[in-house]
């Protein structure tokens, strides 16, 4: 039940968007136990993003939610694809990607909790 959710500064056609959700659903799965069957994908487009005081480029900070635990090391391969997608699709310098990583508990779906 990962979900991965992405704040950009600039606009995706549905095309990128489609193929960013792919490779995401692939690289989901640096995470034993993920896999793009259970991964929920949102984009928020064209938010004011400013880093090191500037807003200048494309920049972009993503969120991972997980249910359950993972590893650092998990996390830390998940951290290079999801760099690796948004500079190949996207041009953006990996280091104007923040990641931010969550661990849940609690998560509901289809009117219970797992």
């Amino acid at each position: 039940m990962p979900f991965i959710n992405t704040k950009i500064n600039t606009t995706l056609t549905k095309e990128k968007r489609d193929t960013i959700k792919s490779k995401l659903g692939q690289a989901i799965t640096a995470i034993p136990g993920k896999s793009e069957a259970w991964l929920m994908v949102g984009f928020e487009e064209n938010v004011p993003l400013y880093f090191k005081g500037s807003d200048d480029g494309l920049i972009a900070f993503v969120e991972v939610k997980v249910y359950g635990k993972a590893s650092k090391d998990a996390f830390n391969n998940l951290t290079a694809k999801i760099c690796k997608i948004y500079n190949e699709e996207l041009n953006i310098d990996p280091a104007k990607i923040y990641i931010k990583y969550e661990e849940v508990e609690n998560w509901g779906w289809n009117g219970s909790n797992f």
